[in-house]
């Protein structure tokens, strides 16, 4: 293909992206040479915990032709998924009683949705210009998704090491296309970050331990979602009611006065999930727990750590006959790994 002709198919690609329901598409080339190396500083110094994931695979998660042979460009796209149904985020964290669920898993898992919707999209590209090389990827592989789609214009990294875009703010999904097409490239966004801390600031655990630098074993996130074992008694307290994830960096984020609310119907609220009551849900049996969660990027954590997770809402919340009682009745049976946080929860609501 010509030049023209691959600027040509450039710009169709990032109208038929967006007319698949992405708000953006852009594309880069594989150098990730900087992220290689802070990734790799990162990793020096522990700071994935037990996300062993992480650091294997060599080289292939910041070398992109040697996970996928061939590769020489990424088209990389956003999709929004702020809830437009939901109630408020900060109200939620502020009401005890409830557990808060971090605002990506309160509809539908969404890596089925964009891998289809990323499949579509080379399905039009090979109608187009017929066979070509490469592989659709969402969170499935040892990819740096959000460093390029910093390089291919998308947004900046930003202290809290979440991708913010200057005109929707960070709410959103990434995908990526790898292909053997020489597409012309996109500029990387500006950081528009400026001197503001408030991320850093506002982090519950202060994971963020320096800008552009987060300790997994202090987020939220991790413990209640990576985590395996036990939550650390230094940071129960500090957890408040987040039961699945924690969104506080990007709820202090000045960007995120930009959010455009997803229209994806994926997305919604499902199950009230954004203001579950935390006895409500502590009691639920482990069928009733696979029901409500069926089709959420919440299941993958299992029916224990889900209990471990609130159990700890449960001993932040304000001190309540009905929390003691459903704390007490599931005691008795109770896993060894649950039975430590419903104990930590008891003496926490007694003292």
């Amino acid at each position: 293909m010509t030049s023209e002709q691959l600027k040509k198919l450039a710009y169709q690609i990032k109208n038929w992206a967006r007319n698949l329901g992405f708000q953006q598409a852009g594309i880069t080339d594989t150098d990730l040479q900087v992220h290689e190396k802070r990734l790799n500083e990162w990793l020096l110094k522990g700071m994935h915990g037990t996300m062993t994931f992480m650091s294997l695979h060599g080289s292939k998660r910041t070398r992109p032709e040697e996970l996928l042979p061939g590769t020489i460009r990424v088209i990389s796209v956003r999709m929004d998924y702020w809830p437009q149904d939901g109630n408020s985020a900060k109200e939620t964290l502020n009401n005890k009683s409830l557990g808060y669920v971090s605002r990506y898993a309160t509809g539908r898992d969404y890596h089925k949705l964009m891998r289809k919707r990323l499949q579509r999209l080379a399905d039009q590209i090979q109608g187009e210009i017929g066979e070509f090389g490469y592989r659709a990827f969402v969170d499935s592989a040892p990819v740096m998704e959000k460093a390029l789609a910093e390089k291919a214009g998308l947004g900046w990294i930003g202290k809290h090491s979440n991708l913010i875009n200057q005109n929707t703010g960070s709410w959103f999904f990434l995908g990526e296309l790898y292909t053997d097409l020489p597409l012309p490239v996109d500029s990387p966004a500006e950081n528009h970050c400026g001197t503001c801390t408030n991320c850093l600031v506002d982090c519950p655990t202060n994971a963020i331990v320096a800008p552009y630098q987060v300790d997994a074993r202090r987020c939220i996130s991790y413990l209640t979602i990576e985590n395996k074992d036990a939550i650390p008694l230094e940071f129960r307290k500090a957890m408040g009611n987040r039961i699945y994830g924690c969104d506080d960096c990007q709820l202090v984020c000045p960007w995120n006065r930009f959010t455009k609310n997803t229209l994806e119907p994926d997305f919604a609220i499902r199950n009230r999930l954004d203001q579950p009551e935390l006895v409500k849900l502590f009691l639920l049996s482990e069928e009733e727990f696979l029901t409500i969660t069926s089709g959420s990027a919440i299941r993958r954590i299992g029916y224990q750590a889900w209990l471990r997770n609130i159990a700890v809402a449960l001993g932040n919340a304000p001190s309540s006959e009905a929390t003691k009682s459903a704390l007490r009745q599931r005691l008795a049976n109770a896993s060894t790994l649950v039975r430590e946080h419903i104990e930590w929860a008891l003496h926490e609501q007694e003292n």
